[in-house]
């Protein structure tokens, strides 16, 4: 087969016509040294802050240390194939995660992957996971409740719709109990929630994952996992995984609860990430900048103004204590970054009372704002009720012969604890509370014996459900309690019903 001279022109031709001259810049450093999850970089000098770079292998890492003659990198994967020598490109992207509704009933780790095994999340926006707090012009004042379904929190320390609230206490004391029952409480009531597990145990986890899909709660939350087997990067990068996913939502003008589990855990790994980066150590051996990784994380929630659309961030983030010492460095930091704590205290934990907050150290700093009129009224006297009771009850040891008033004093504390009492994964409506919080401030269970106060409450409201639907409509329509004549007339109708133990 011989080819012409002119098809060999013509091809020339057209080879000459099409050619594109492309030329692709892209900067590319040497690893110069590795170990225990951390790179050091040669070559890579406009690198930015926080960008993601990728090594040869495939395997993604994340700028951390800008220094004069290398880049400190903090890899996101396996490190055991990385090399001295090796390459490492820059990619010109910050890190970023996947966003949207697509994620909603999805279980994620720290980069936005699918590790539920439910296959790929079609997400098609992104969002960098660092972003500036809004501005005190871009925010109103908290003044919508977030109902938690807990009794204890909706009564003494009100959590409002943007407010950052603490969850503070020694381990094994119920915290993550309270977070959860919050994300159940959240189901028709237009909120979106995200779990951020930093540190757990895969199987805790997993755990957690069950109870909100056999709730229904999977339906309306977000998972974020970061498990104690992982590389520290990821604990480090899990709670601006789950706040990035709530913003977006937020500009969206929905409300979103994001619960940290727990940031003591993230600071450790943080800590491991700077004393490996030769960053120098502090208190605690913490690097000085662990405040900052708090605060710009917490302060990212927020209650929007109308003009953005009203969006909000509500942040529950824990903080594991040792021994309940809450001035310890961690503890004090995040106290000092949010608004208002929840002290879980193991002695009440074990002593039966569930959940066990410490009224006299938790706080809200929002307060009243975050409650409805018929909650403000009935829950104005509780935290006093409460204090005066664990004064005369620590008095009343030493002495048997009481006067009336005090034994009164100490009878209506007694009835308070057990009110405040809640099963494990039983959130009550608000309306449900008001009716139990009326008759206890009121004295209609000052004749009732303390071991059936927790029968007596669930027995009132589903009978009020039956027999006076009006309290409950009243309640959730105008969000004031009724008149108290109607409130008495059915408290007591119920009472005639009533069977005290034998």
């Amino acid at each position: 087969m011989s080819i012409k001279a002119e098809e060999i022109s013509v091809l020339i031709k057209q080879q000459i016509e099409n050619y594109q001259s492309e030329m692709k810049v892209s900067e590319v450093g040497t690893v110069i040294q590795i170990g225990d999850g951390i790179a050091r970089a040669h070559g890579l000098d406009n690198v930015m802050a926080g960008e993601l770079l990728e090594f040869s292998n495939g395997v993604m890492g994340m700028a951390q240390n800008l220094e004069a003659n290398n880049v400190g990198i903090v890899i996101l994967g396996p490190y055991t194939d990385i090399k001295e020598g090796d390459e490492v490109r820059r990619t010109g992207r910050i890190m970023e995660v996947p966003v949207g509704e697509e994620l909603i009933g999805r279980v994620v780790n720290s980069l936005g992957q699918p590790v539920d095994g439910l296959g790929p999340i079609a997400t098609t926006k992104t969002r960098p996971i660092e972003s500036p707090a809004q501005g005190v012009m871009a925010r109103k004042s908290v003044h919508e409740p977030l109902q938690t379904g807990i009794k204890a929190i909706d009564a003494l320390v009100p959590i409002g719709r943007g407010q950052r609230e603490l969850i503070i206490g020694d381990r094994q004391t119920g915290k993550t109990t309270v977070a959860i029952d919050a994300i159940l409480n959240q189901k028709d009531e237009d909120m979106i929630c995200i779990y951020v597990a930093i540190g757990q145990k895969e199987s805790t986890v997993r755990g957690v994952v069950e109870t909100l899909r056999k709730n229904g709660a999977l339906d309306y939350t977000i998972v974020v996992t970061a498990s104690a087997s992982q590389p520290a990067p990821l604990l480090f990068l899990a709670p601006y995984t789950g706040v990035t996913m709530a913003e977006e939502f937020m500009f969206q003008g929905k409300h979103v609860l994001v619960v940290y589990d727990d940031l003591s855990k993230q600071a450790a790994a943080y800590r491991e990430l700077s004393l490996l980066l030769k960053r120098p150590p502090g208190r605690e051996a913490y690097p000085g900048d662990v405040f900052y990784l708090h605060s710009r994380l917490l302060e990212r929630a927020a209650k929007l103004n109308d003009t953005l659309g009203a969006g909000s961030i509500t942040a529950l983030p824990f903080v594991e204590t040792q021994a309940g010492d809450i001035s310890a460095y961690i503890p004090t930091n995040v106290i000092s970054i949010t608004d208002g704590q929840i002290f879980l205290q193991s002695d009440l934990f074990f002593s039966g009372v569930r959940p066990a907050i410490n009224a006299g150290l938790s706080v809200s700093r929002v307060g009243g704002s975050a409650q409805i009129k018929a909650m403000k009224k009935v829950a104005g006297t509780l935290r006093l009720d409460l204090a005066a009771y664990r004064e005369l009850e620590a008095f009343a040891q030493f002495g048997s012969d009481l006067d009336a008033a005090t034994k009164a004093k100490l009878d209506r504390g007694a009835r308070t604890v057990e009110v405040l009492k809640q099963d494990l994964n039983k959130p009550l409506r608000v309306e449900y509370q008001v009716v139990i919080l009326y008759a206890l401030t009121r004295g209609y269970l000052d004749d009732v014996k303390v071991e059936d106060i927790l029968r007596f409450e669930a027995e009132i409201t589903s009978w009020l459900e039956s027999n006076h639907t009006e309290v409950f409509e009243h309640i959730r329509s105008t969000k004031d309690l009724p008149s108290d004549d109607v409130m008495a007339d059915a408290i007591n109708a119920f009472k005639k019903n009533f069977v005290p133990s034998a």
